[in-house]
């Protein structure tokens, strides 16, 4: 299993950083140890095409296709399909809990 860190400022200017400057806070605030992107848009015109498929593939549970907010989720099997979209509220703790029986 690998983690993906994709940041993001289109959620009330969480990430306004460069990229070192938002690995570090992720590094020294959170021990951030798996890979991160450059920082990219996941929602509107400039939405990144991974995140335009990601979208499309797993909806919100109510059918809204854009991220509400930072720390959004999906899970991607060793297929390259989207088998589940976690809202920002899941934790990490929750989706390892349910993760052995989504994939």
């Amino acid at each position: 299993m690998k983690v993906l860190g994709f940041p993001c400022n289109q959620f009330g200017a969480q990430e306004p950083g460069t990229n070192e400057e938002i690995m570090a806070f992720a590094q020294s605030k959170y021990d951030v140890n798996f890979p991160m992107f450059a920082k990219i848009e996941v929602n509107g015109d400039g939405a990144a095409p991974l995140y335009q498929w990601l979208k499309t593939e797993q909806t919100e549970e109510d059918g809204t296709v854009d991220i509400p907010w930072n720390f959004a989720k999906f899970l991607v099997n060793k297929n390259g399909e989207v088998v589940k979209r976690f809202h920002p509220k899941v934790t990490p703790e929750e989706i390892s809990a349910t993760l052995s029986s989504l994939l």
